[in-house]
């Protein structure tokens, strides 16, 4: 089953118009809708590799920019409004009457986490959950995540400042890149490679939604 065709389409919300960049499944039977993080946009090697990978698996994915990277802005906003971008943008990303699946890196994953269960996601994925501030680990945020109400899946990398595999909560489904950063890099001397890094994440995360139906629940 291969992928289809690539097409961007303008999304006004409430915090201003968001860009949702579509990579088609020729038959798709879910959506997987991912925003980026407070550090960058859908360029990340991790949206990338899963836009690339997943359609040919049959998930179109959705690759969501926030308002404020469309409007070229350095600095993200408040988590307040992420959220009511991501809730304004959400009727677009269940237009082709799929199941959508919600998720996201960083920043992205916390909004996926935060909304997902009152949008009526099928599920949750959390790519490089920042389960808190670097060196910080007294500020967990992992209550967004065991409160996302839905199935989830947290990939992560195994040198992650922002939390690593081993600090979180037990019970939490995790696919572990080893010696992978926020940004899933690996350095050079590590027994697994960059690509075969990436191509580790986007296994994971085909087979998790392989397994997913429509009503899961946790």
């Amino acid at each position: 089953m291969g992928g289809g065709r690539t097409r961007s389409e303008t999304v006004p919300t409430p915090a201003g118009d968001a860009r949702i960049t579509w990579h088609d499944a020729t038959a798709a039977r879910t959506v997987l809708a991912l925003g980026h993080g407070a550090g960058g946009g859908v360029e990340a090697r991790d949206l990338q590799a899963l836009a690339r990978v997943l359609p040919g698996a049959g998930v179109t994915v959705a690759l969501v920019e926030q308002p404020w990277r469309v409007a070229g802005k350095k600095v993200a906003p408040a988590p307040r409004t992420l959220d009511t971008a991501w809730r304004g943008l959400w009727p677009a990303l269940c237009a082709p009457g799929l199941p959508v699946v919600a998720g996201g890196r960083s920043a992205g994953a916390r909004v996926a986490c935060r909304t997902g269960e009152a949008l009526g996601a099928a599920a949750v994925l959390a790519l490089s959950f920042p389960l808190h501030p670097p060196g910080k680990p007294e500020k967990s945020r992992a209550g967004e995540l065991t409160g996302a109400g839905l199935p989830s899946l947290v990939v992560q990398g195994g040198r992650d400042p922002f939390g690593r595999p081993g600090e979180f909560p037990e019970g939490t489904r995790i696919v572990e890149v080893p010696e992978g950063d926020h940004g899933f890099a690996v350095p050079k001397r590590a027994a697994v490679g960059q690509e075969e890094a990436l191509a580790l994440l986007t296994d994971a995360v085909a087979d998790w939604l392989s397994g997913l139906t429509p009503t899961a629940r946790p």
